[in-house]
């Protein structure tokens, strides 16, 4: 009974029970994971045409181009490296992200009353923040593993490698403009796929189900690379500082960026901004309709 009374008093604070966030927590864990691994090598792609022509400006090549090139001067396996640290931070990462989401959204409609828009962007911002600044060190090893076609060490040593050679200090490298596009990325995408199904749902036939979330969630994943790409593009060339010759000396984001406008133009901002779009528009799509299924399967309300 004392248990029952504890989880109840959890439920009327937070707005769910300690199971329900369990299960929150194992349902996005899980669809961002399988997400993730599907469109991995397109992660690759993308770290790899971030890196063009770093401090120039010139000719990029095309994601189509570069996949062919790594493909016959490095193997297939090229297009999976950094696997291993991909899904475990998709495990980690989008648990929190998307776990977090909604008991947010719950705490900000209590304190201000309100349901509208800008209080699921704050829970978004909020809950992609705290995510992010817990499992920044797997993405440095992540982005490292994929930039370095040499090595044959696993994550576990190449953390160890960069703690023992940069400082500890080193996984957190580039942890800024990581927080500021995951808070973005949160933000739009979760607020967007939250409000794009309320208004279809208010102003078109379809109700909760396959094509209400497959039509959100792509909507979703349009509006969330539009608005990132520049951040992920700066968060990669500073954790990639000390790694790659070919990055410059940056200070933080801030200084990265007028950098990169400064030598590369503004188009320098959007490299591999296609791949972005090409990753995270079928990632966002697939991670929301395998969550919503599960969540169904787990007995919890649509997100």
């Amino acid at each position: 009974m004392a248990g029952d009374s504890s989880s109840g008093s959890f439920k009327a604070r937070w707005g769910v029970s300690p199971s329900d966030v369990v299960y929150h927590f194992g349902t996005s864990g899980m669809s961002v994971a399988a997400a993730t691994g599907i469109t991995h090598p397109l992660d690759v792609l993308k770290v790899r045409l971030q890196m063009q022509l770093v401090g120039q400006r010139g000719p990029l090549t095309g994601m189509g181009r570069l996949s062919m090139q790594v493909v016959k001067t490095e193997g297939l396996r090229s297009l999976y490296l950094g696997l291993t640290p991909a899904l475990t931070r998709s495990v980690l990462y989008g648990g929190l992200r998307l776990g977090l989401y909604e008991p947010s959204k719950y705490v900000c409609e209590l304190a201000f009353e309100s349901t509208n828009v800008f209080m699921k962007i704050a829970s978004g911002a909020f809950s992609g923040a705290v995510a992010t600044a817990l499992t920044n060190p797997v993405e440095v090893v992540k982005v490292r593993l994929q930039m370095n076609t040499k090595t044959t060490s696993g994550p576990i040593h190449e953390l160890q490698k960069i703690a023992l050679e940069e400082g500890v200090a080193a996984l957190w490298k580039g942890v800024g403009p990581a927080i500021a596009r995951a808070a973005a990325l949160t933000a739009s995408q979760l607020a967007t796929y939250d409000e794009s199904k309320q208004v279809l749902m208010r102003w078109t036939s379809l109700q909760e189900g396959f094509y209400l979330h497959l039509i959100a969630s792509t909507i979703a994943g349009t509006m969330s690379t539009i608005i990132t790409a520049p951040i992920d593009m700066i968060k990669t060339r500073l954790m990639l500082q000390r790694e790659s010759k070919r990055v410059g000396s940056y200070r933080n984001g801030l200084h990265c960026a007028y950098q990169v406008l400064l030598t590369e133009g503004p188009r320098g901002l959007y490299k591999g901004g296609f791949a972005i779009f090409a990753r995270l528009g079928p990632q966002t799509t697939l991670t929301f309709i395998l969550c919503e299924k599960l969540r169904e399967l787990a007995g919890l309300k649509a997100l």
